[in-house]
């Protein structure tokens, strides 16, 4: 069975980083893109970033890139999400994705087979 596991998420202030990893384990992953998705109470799940697993490309939305940096440990089979400069608006739960033989940009959560069971980032400001 396949399983995505997310850990870091907590509490910081504006202005903040935090970085979220993500543990994929019971099946092979070499041909999945990996990506981040958040939602915040009463909003649509969002696209934030995504990377191939090979890390051949990545691809961000608009509202964070520059901020935050989509990276895997193809040994440790993870993808992390590193958020700087946080902001109170991307205050949400964060959930890992995989997207079996995905290509670029999978940046629409139709295109995700397995999901994570979500990470709280509460940003203060």
């Amino acid at each position: 069975q396949v399983q995505l596991v997310e850990s870091g998420g907590g509490l910081v202030q504006a202005g903040g980083s935090l970085r979220l990893s993500c543990v994929a384990s019971g099946g092979t992953f070499s041909s999945y893109a990996m990506g981040w998705f958040r939602q915040a109470p009463g909003k649509e799940r969002e696209f934030v970033a995504v990377i191939s697993w090979s890390g051949i490309w990545t691809y961000y939305a608009d509202s964070v890139k520059g901020r935050f940096t989509i990276s895997r440990d193809n040994a440790k089979n993870t993808v992390y999400l590193q958020m700087n400069s946080l902001k109170s608006e991307d205050t949400a739960v964060y959930y890992c994705a995989a997207a079996r033989g995905s290509s670029y940009p999978a940046s629409k959560s139709n295109e995700y087979d397995y999901w994570g069971q979500g990470t709280q980032v509460t940003v203060s400001s």
